[in-house]
């Protein structure tokens, strides 16, 4: 490989949630640090020089983006995933989650219901209650063999002429399901009989492991296409979510025009310069990079699912089809959620997703990032045989 992704990266002291938030999140500083979704690897390096040559200039004023930048993304769309987006279709969010907040405040009134399907990201939760809609609840089911399937029926049976949104988290996290192309027909089906915006979330979409295949659910037909917010980021694929920058996909005009009036009225169109340096450079040299790190993070999916099938029984994987995240079963324990959080931080002191936080029907799960170099990984394993 031309880029190491075993190279052991000190944390610590550069102000990462990740490392520098232990203690006020677990209770201790002395955790083994696997939890919050960044990665481990050194941000890539043509990333690194680009935004180096930008600080050679002494003045670091407003700044613009390019057209430049939107091409970017359109040609990785089109190369990666085989989706052709018009220039038109495309504005700004400084964050993902801010581009979920952006789009309710200006798709839908308050008290109008939006659906999420949970155990799902935490944020879907907080963007929903934060501005005064109601959340309604479509969870997910477990398939025969553990995976996350959508429950089509219950999801029909609560709509009603209150419910406006249903977000769309494709690829799943924290489940790793990378949501089939007949699922997500199912699921645009559902949207535009009931007349409902689906706001899809598709920041892990670089993340997918074969024979998997992400499919934008606003590529499957200009139906589905007229009532989808798209947003994403090179944040999680490149390792630069600290730069806050990320990229809309509205095909509707009407639908652009009210979510770019949020943004507006709201003045958070700006962004950074540094955030556009990173976003242009990520997809217009990212590739080679990117097609390194996904050989590794499946290598390294991998051995955690044989080392617990082999090592560790009780602890059940949930095998992710895509993102590097992995919701671990912790039922046949025998403990109770307390008991195995208890244990994962004071004696295994290892600091995971406690799974709850994405859903109640999560319990007894907590999530693990293995993002992280293989020896890492090694070290984390061996700290759950105390479950065995």
């Amino acid at each position: 490989m031309k880029y190491n992704f075993d190279e052991i990266i000190e944390r610590k002291g550069t102000d990462s949630i990740k490392y520098d938030k232990l203690i006020p999140m677990f209770g201790r500083n002395d955790l083994q640090p696997l939890w919050v979704a960044d990665m481990d690897f050194a941000t890539p390096p043509f990333i690194l020089e680009d935004l180096k040559k930008r600080m050679e200039h002494p003045i670091l004023g407003y700044a613009m983006r390019k057209p430049s930048f939107f091409e970017s993304y359109r040609h990785w769309a089109k190369k990666r995933y085989d989706w052709e987006i018009k220039p038109d279709w495309l504005t700004f969010s400084p964050g993902v989650v801010a581009a979920l907040g952006l789009s309710i405040l200006a798709l839908t009134d308050e008290n109008d219901k939006i659906i999420i399907q949970p155990p799902v990201y935490h944020p879907f939760f907080d963007v929903i209650k934060g501005n005064k809609r109601r959340l309604v609840e479509n969870p997910l089911l477990k398939d025969e063999n553990g995976q996350f399937e959508m429950d089509f029926e219950h999801l029909e049976s609560i709509i009603d002429k209150d419910t406006k949104m249903i977000i769309l988290a494709n690829p799943h996290n924290p489940g790793g399901r990378v949501w089939r192309r007949d699922e997500l027909e199912k699921l645009a089906r559902i949207a535009v009989e009931n007349d409902l915006i689906v706001l899809s979330d598709d920041i892990h979409a670089d993340f997918v492991y074969s024979p998997h295949q992400y499919t934008p659910i606003a590529a499957l037909n200009k139906e589905i296409a007229d009532r989808t917010i798209t947003v994403t980021s090179p944040s999680k694929s490149f390792n630069i979510a600290g730069l806050s920058t990320s990229i809309v996909i509205i095909p509707n005009p009407d639908m652009y025009q009210k979510y770019k009036r949020q943004l507006l009225d709201m003045h958070l169109f700006l962004g950074n310069i540094f955030g556009n340096i990173a976003f242009e450079s990520a997809y217009n040299n990212g590739e080679e990079w990117l097609d390194e790190l996904l050989v590794y993070l499946q290598e390294n999916r991998d051995f955690v699912v044989d080392y617990l099938r082999n090592n560790i029984p009780a602890v059940k994987p949930m095998q992710p089809e895509g993102t590097f995240l992995m919701l671990l079963d912790f039922s046949d324990t025998g403990l109770t959620h307390e008991e195995i959080k208890d244990k994962l931080i004071n004696e295994a002191k290892l600091a995971l997703n406690d799974a709850t936080m994405f859903g109640r029907q999560a319990e007894k799960h907590f999530r693990l990032n293995f993002a992280t170099p293989r020896k890492n990984l090694e070290t984390a394993l061996k700290k759950l045989e105390i479950f065995k």
